[in-house]
């Protein structure tokens, strides 16, 4: 009977999130006042690309911030890209070194840090 089943919010656990979606992150989660996939589809090429590699999930707000700001300071493309490597970096380094962060965010982190040198 579909009155024994708890709902798909229960189910799912608090804030309607699946664990996991977003990675193993103690960074906070924002809500989002726009549709994800269609500011994402109007990035530039090059930032689509970075944004399919990066190691932490990123909005397509920040990105475009980080990417906009590059490019009003005449940086080309691959300066704009080193700046969000950098940034990845450091989001990285603060969640890997956030009170209670388990130890197998420790690990990725460092390796992924090591990748991307």
């Amino acid at each position: 009977m579909a009155g024994d089943r708890p709902g798909p919010r229960a189910r799912r656990g608090s804030g309607g999130a699946r664990p996991g979606d977003l990675g193993a992150t103690r960074l906070p989660r924002r809500r989002r006042e726009e549709d994800p996939m269609r500011a994402f589809d109007a990035l530039p090429a090059p930032l689509r690309r970075w944004l399919a590699e990066a190691a932490r999930p990123w909005s397509s707000a920040s990105c475009r911030r980080i990417w906009r700001r590059a490019m009003a300071r005449g940086e080309s493309v691959e300066a704009a890209l080193a700046r969000l490597t950098r940034a990845e970096r450091r989001a990285l380094m603060r969640d890997a070194m956030a009170p209670g962060a388990p130890p197998e965010i420790r690990s990725p982190v460092a390796s992924t840090l090591r990748a991307r040198a």
